[in-house]
């Protein structure tokens, strides 16, 4: 399975700000199953937005990595097992 194209990131800890190194990602609020539901964020060619959901406070910042975040815990990625069920 290929990895994610869209980074995903969560804001567990409570932080003010989330610093990206991506324009274009995911956020899921808390880590599941208390997630919100998962919306796509633009900056466009603003460098903050705000979740709509959560009120996460997003910052670009060039020198990071696409992808990465700081605080680094920040990223989620989804370790659930694929749903590939054996048919009975």
């Amino acid at each position: 399975m290929a990895d994610k194209a869209v980074p995903h990131f969560h804001n567990q800890a409570g932080v003010t700000v989330i610093a990206v190194g991506s324009k274009e990602f995911m956020c899921i609020g808390a880590l599941p199953p208390f997630d919100h539901p998962h919306v796509f964020l633009d900056m466009g060619s603003d460098t903050e937005i705000i979740c709509q959901y959560c009120s996460t406070l997003f910052r670009y910042d060039p020198k990071l990595t696409p992808g990465t975040a700081e605080p680094a815990g920040c990223v989620w990625h989804d370790e659930t097992p694929d749903n590939t069920s054996k048919a009975a």
